[in-house]
């Protein structure tokens, strides 16, 4: 990912000791303090694609109100992006892990 094609800048500084994190196997930077979905649309990530159409979706209300900024966590179960904070080593997937053969 290319923080060239970012959906989101930063307009003031932030401080706080630099962070990585991985998406999809893809490392990501990320300040502590920022958000998930934060530090993923600064690096030019997409949160997840549509179940229905396969469509970009980067985040609705970013106030963990809906589902649309849901990322998979390593850790186990999907978080929301826009009110989980990052940490240290933390590897996300835009879908969920270890189901592939899995019908609902």
């Amino acid at each position: 990912m290319e923080r060239s094609q970012a959906q989101f800048r930063r307009v003031a500084h932030r401080s706080g000791p630099p962070i990585t994190l991985s998406f999809d196997g893809v490392p990501i930077r990320a300040t502590t303090g920022d958000s998930v979905l934060a530090a993923l649309l600064e690096n030019g990530a997409l949160a997840r694609r549509l179940e229905f159409g396969a469509e970009p979706r980067a985040g609705f209300c970013l106030m963990g109100a809906c589902q649309d900024c849901w990322v998979w966590s390593a850790a186990g179960g999907r978080i929301r992006a826009c009110t989980t904070p990052v940490s240290e080593g933390m590897q996300l997937f835009a879908e969920p892990q270890g189901m592939a053969g899995a019908h609902g």
